[in-house]
């Protein structure tokens, strides 16, 4: 996902531009740009890769300005050169877009026809050419705006600039996320609020299809036909320096260190840690699980893993059945949804756009929905019937981590929730396992520790072609995580399996010296991976074991990572620490970008 800045105000754009540009750098990118406004004429600068050499370019051929737009893009429509970085533009109109653009290639060919000549590949370029059409026609840039954007399909935010109109800057949304920062004299647009708590902590989240009109003493919104609307300021709690890793290396490796506080954090909006209770009683009235027969659960990425997840807890919990569905397939699908069931979206952002689409059947088809997000304001925020916050905060590095382990959290204590609304959770069994994930950030400090030992491991397991991963139950979804993770970060291909289907095919690639990374907790599937792990010896691989049983003469006799001993309800969680600790430390010994994997858009 690409990144805007804008700024319009009193004072110079550029170096507000640049900066707001760093702290959009999370979100990968592979080249970058701005345009800037000044004296009646705009002023643009791009450059391929890193902002470093934005910045080379601008130190060279100063850009002055007091209205700007920037941008950070991730390559869709045409590789990564500077002719299709962003901002694009016509003779008079200066456009930086996050999104796709559906139906470009037909509006290109109706250009085209025109006389229209094209610099770029992009799907963008066609926004400021339908603007410039309409200034032609007579409208004025607001009205030549609404009059473009409802020749749009796809999903879109915008900074539009105009030639010859210093005080003036145009935002549009639809689909992706925008957010107007206003200020005192200055006002600007951003992706999200990153960009933006340096200079203010006003806020207003834009609704599809606003249109916004900021000048530097003004901000108005309207709909495309004009008629203004209000939308709620908000205060930002964002904190200025969320984009500092330091001490730490990576984003990424702080980020998996922050696990146990920020699970700490959702489980103290959740639990009661006094009686040990879930503490979800309204969300069990707005969804009236006690009435819910069956569940849904729709995502993306990362975050279907945790749904996986999440099935086995609802199954043996709640008695009730539970699918699970890749959004960009389930959209498309058009599955008939059971009376009084419940659609359950998993998502990071609260702006994935198959997650959003999947929310907006089941509502159609008058189906409650719970989404569980880390962004509040987002859109799937606003757009279901309940939410549960994760309270992972800011997640800056690509490969998710803490946004993943507080998803789980969130769906272990829904998973009780809804077993206690259908009468199968007794008082003293809802203790016990309320008091099992009260003990989780303890017990993920323990794990952690095992950093140095998987560094170690890790040396030794960095030149390896490919990776096997197996777990059984709930620790299998993990498994499918781990193999994620090592492949988007490491480039080494890997792949997860249920371990009871190793020899349906997976154990034809198992050869000398292949690691094959099983997870094993101490549990009553705990012999059963045994076995597995028999057969993969038996062929010559090299088996990485995560458990805690660490008895002489077994089977685990050269890579064993000492896993505490826990519950099978929450050793999803747990074991999921090593296996990120794994694909970081070989990603940084193999040197990749770990924090913004090539080719990879964020979640």
């Amino acid at each position: 996902m690409c990144g805007i800045i804008g700024v319009i105000g009193e004072r110079n754009a550029t170096p507000i531009l640049l900066e707001g540009l760093k702290r959009l750098e999370y979100r990968g990118y592979d080249s970058a740009g701005v345009a800037v406004g000044f004296q009646g004429h705009v002023n643009t600068c791009r450059a391929r890769g890193k902002l470093v050499y934005l910045e080379e370019r601008l130190q060279q051929t100063p850009v002055l300005g007091y209205v700007g737009i920037g941008h950070t893009r991730w390559a869709t429509h045409g590789p990564p050169t500077e002719e299709n970085a962003h901002p694009h533009n016509s003779l008079n109109v200066f456009v930086v877009h996050n999104g796709i653009i559906e139906n470009h290639q037909e509006l290109r060919a109706q250009l085209m026809a025109q006389g229209v000549v094209f610099k770029s590949e992009t799907d963008t370029e066609v926004i400021p050419f339908l603007i410039e059409q309409q200034l032609t026609l007579g409208a004025d840039p607001i009205l030549a705006v609404r009059l473009a954007i409802g020749q749009l399909k796809g999903a879109f935010a915008l900074g539009i600039l105009f030639r010859g109109e210093d005080d003036l800057l145009i935002a549009v949304r639809r689909g992706s996320p925008l957010i107007l920062g206003l200020g005192e004299g200055e006002n600007f647009i951003a992706s999200d609020a990153t960009p933006l708590v340096p200079y203010t902590r006003r806020m207003i989240y834009l609704h599809d299809d606003d249109v916004a009109v900021l000048r530097k003493n003004s901000v108005v919104l309207t709909d495309l036909s004009g008629r203004e609307v209000k939308r709620t300021e908000k205060y930002s709690h964002v904190s200025a320096d969320l984009t500092e890793k330091w001490p730490y290396r990576h984003f990424m490796l702080k980020e998996i260190f922050e696990q146990p506080s920020v699970v700490g954090e959702t489980l103290k909006g959740i639990l009661h840690s006094v009686n040990r209770t879930v503490a979800l009683e309204s969300l069990v009235t707005e969804l009236a699980l006690s009435q819910v027969q069956a569940v849904y659960i729709v995502a993306c990425g990362t975050s279907w893993h945790a749904g996986m997840v999440a099935r086995y807890w609802l199954e043996s919990l709640a008695q009730i059945p539970v699918s699970v569905d890749i959004a960009s397939e389930f959209r498309y699908r058009e599955p008939p949804l059971l009376p009084n069931s419940l659609l359950i979206v998993i998502s990071q952002s609260g702006e994935t756009a198959d997650t959003l689409a999947a929310l907006r059947y089941a509502k159609l088809a008058g189906q409650k929905v719970l989404g569980i997000i880390n962004v509040p304001e987002s859109s799937i925020a606003r757009e279901s019937d309940a939410v549960m916050y994760t309270q992972a905060g800011p997640e800056i590095g690509v490969a998710s981590t803490k946004a993943f382990t507080t998803q789980l959290i969130a769906l272990a204590c829904f998973s009780l929730a809804l077993a206690k609304a259908r009468s199968l959770l007794e008082p003293q069994i809802e203790v016990d396992y309320v008091g099992q994930l009260l003990s989780l950030p303890a017990l993920m400090e323990q794990v952690l520790v095992l950093d140095e030992a998987i560094l170690t491991l890790a040396r030794s397991l960095q030149y390896a072609k490919g990776f096997l991963f197996f777990g059984r139950g709930s620790c299998f979804p993990i498994a499918l995580e781990g193999a994620l993770k090592l492949k988007e970060i490491s480039y080494i291909h890997a792949e997860g399996y249920a371990a009871g289907e190793m020899k349906h095919g997976p154990i034809a690639l198992i050869e000398k010296d292949l690691p094959v990374v099983v997870l094993a907790p101490r549990d009553f599937l705990f012999e059963k991976v045994m076995s597995n792990m028999e057969e993969a010896r038996a062929r010559g691989g090299r088996l990485v074991v995560l458990t805690p049983v660490l008895e002489e003469n077994s089977i685990v006799d050269r890579d064993q990572i000492a896993m505490v001993a826990c519950s099978s309800f929450v050793a999803p969680i747990l074991y999921v620490l090593p296996l990120q600790l794994l694909a970081y430390h070989i990603a940084v010994l193999k040197g990749t970008d770990v924090d913004q994997p090539r080719n990879r858009s964020p979640k």
